[in-house]
């Protein structure tokens, strides 16, 4: 069987949690092997091998085993494992449901199944979805997506992930009758959305050529997603926040020219930029909730800016403060900052007057604080809020003006 290859989005993208660690085996062309990433105890499955037994709960409630996929009433079971947070996933899926629909009544049984330990995501991998991998989420999720399948949980124990050796997700696991492992891999070879970037769908060849009874012409194909998160990374996630929380922050003054200029936004970045003050409560309350979704979307082509309404004698006060918040921009963004000459994200208004400020950022804030304002590349407005945010509403409303997937 050909070696499974993974380039995790962690990877791929950011260089994140991964090349925190001490201890990285890479594959001749320099990329993750995550197959040592594995659990010692993890067992990888290779073609002829029998399923391994299951006894998992979905979110309808019910708890599923072999059992319940009988080969009188399917003779292809796919047992593929998703997840709510990745991207690589978000796209597949939007294969593998019209897959899982069309041969439902031919023969073809699925059940997927989420390996993941919320525990052992980093924050900066959530920005694709406004979910995480938990169990609760997983309802919202498969509801939103309408899957047609039983989506199951494994992420407590990941017995099962183990038990199959889930490298990432997505990774189809095709069995026969018999519940011989017959295909293992990806549903098929794009991981964007678009149906015209596939060129070979892997996976659907696999169960039309078993169900005409023929040998799976391609049997193995490279996994290709988000890597699996094993528990056993909780200690990477907390080493990945002690160093965010090390980061120095920065506070420079800015007048409502400088507000103009952020609010123009030449980037190719969403900006969204809140104005508060420490004196207000709303603002301070809130705060943390904001420095979370930067966080959380620092690999993304977004940008948080504050602008704080202190007095300017005050800065030394408002920049404690915002140590304390750890209101610093993620590393990939610092690095865009630099090449744009700028030191930071977080500024102090220094004129005497706001009408200024309220005319060169938006002219519909009605004048308390906090507001907050999601500026898209070019200056459009697409989101504004006075008084605190909603963060589960603003983190929808982000996600879908950056969308979920990769784009090409």
């Amino acid at each position: 069987m050909k070696s499974l290859i993974l380039f995790t989005c962690l990877v791929v993208m950011t260089g994140g949690v991964l090349h925190a660690q001490t201890k990285v085996k890479r594959n001749a062309d320099g990329t993750v092997n995550l197959e040592s990433e594995m659990p010692a105890d993890a067992h990888k499955l290779v073609l002829g091998n029998a399923a391994p037994d299951f006894h998992l709960r979905a979110i309808d409630g019910k708890f599923y085993s072999l059992a319940d996929f009988p080969a009188s009433n399917a003779p292809l079971l796919m047992v593929v494992f998703l997840s709510n947070h990745c991207p690589y996933s978000h796209a597949a899926e939007t294969r593998l449901i019209p897959l899982a629909k069309e041969f439902a009544g031919q023969g073809l049984a699925v059940i997927a199944i989420n390996p993941n330990s919320p525990e052992g995501i980093d924050i900066g991998e959530l920005g694709y979805s406004k979910y995480n991998d938990s169990f609760e989420e997983m309802i919202l999720y498969a509801k939103e997506k309408g899957f047609p399948f039983p989506y199951a949980y494994d992420g407590d124990t990941q017995e099962v992930a183990k038990a199959y050796g889930c490298l990432a997700t997505p990774h189809v696991f095709l069995f026969d009758a018999q519940r011989k492992l017959r295909y293992v891999g990806r549903v098929d070879d794009s991981r964007f959305e678009d149906l015209t970037t596939v060129k070979s769908h892997d996976a659907r060849n696999a169960v039309v050529e078993l169900l005409a009874g023929k040998p799976v012409t391609i049997a193995s194909t490279t996994v290709t997603g988000c890597s699996t998160k094993w528990n056993s990374k909780k200690g990477d996630i907390a080493l990945a926040d002690q160093r965010w929380k090390a980061e120095p922050v920065d506070l420079a003054p800015i007048d409502a020219t400088g507000v103009a200029k952020l609010a123009k936004n030449s980037s190719n970045r969403f900006r969204l930029i809140n104005v508060w003050a420490t004196w207000c409560a709303p603002c301070v309350a809130e705060f943390p909730s904001l420095v979370s979704l930067a966080r959380r979307l620092g690999n993304r082509d977004f940008e948080f800016d504050t602008i704080c309404m202190d007095d300017p004698k005050m800065l030394p006060q408002a920049k404690a403060f915002l140590e304390k918040q750890h209101a610093a921009p993620p590393g990939k963004l610092k690095r865009v900052l630099k090449s744009e000459g700028r030191t930071g994200t977080n500024y102090l208004y220094t004129e005497a007057s706001t009408d200024a400020l309220v005319k060169a950022l938006d002219p519909e804030w009605p004048g308390p604080l906090p507001h907050t304002v999601l500026i898209a590349p070019g200056g459009k407005i697409v989101y504004r809020h006075n008084g605190p945010v909603d963060p589960d509403e603003l983190l929808a409303k982000i996600i879908a003006e950056l969308g979920p997937y990769y784009t090409p």
